[in-house]
């Protein structure tokens, strides 16, 4: 999913459950400025049941990277809906939100 598109959902009022899987001062450091359930990627499969199987999953983390990896994991355990946020949140900072500090 692009961040055009994730824009878009929130925008119609259609919000995903977004995960984000970087790490806590990553957060702090360039937020979302939307509701996120963080998780960093490392305690994903210990966590797996805080995750809606039944929804659309938005993962995000820095730049994309992590985050495929954790759709990976997440469709093979249950979780079809998961999907990728392409780019990140540096790809949020860059086409939507230039207030997001880059890290």
């Amino acid at each position: 999913m692009t961040v055009e598109e994730l824009k878009a959902l929130f925008d119609g009022g259609r919000a995903p459950f977004v995960l984000d899987v970087r790490e806590a001062l990553e957060l702090q450091t360039a937020p979302f400025p939307f509701e996120v359930h963080h998780v960093p990627m490392r305690e994903v499969p210990q966590r797996l049941a805080e995750i809606p199987a039944d929804a659309q999953v938005v993962v995000a983390c820095r730049s994309g990277s992590r985050s495929a990896t954790v759709v990976q994991f997440l469709r093979k355990n249950g979780i079809p809906g998961a999907c990728n946020l392409e780019g990140g949140i540096l790809a949020w900072g860059s086409r939507i939100d230039p207030s997001v500090p880059r890290y």
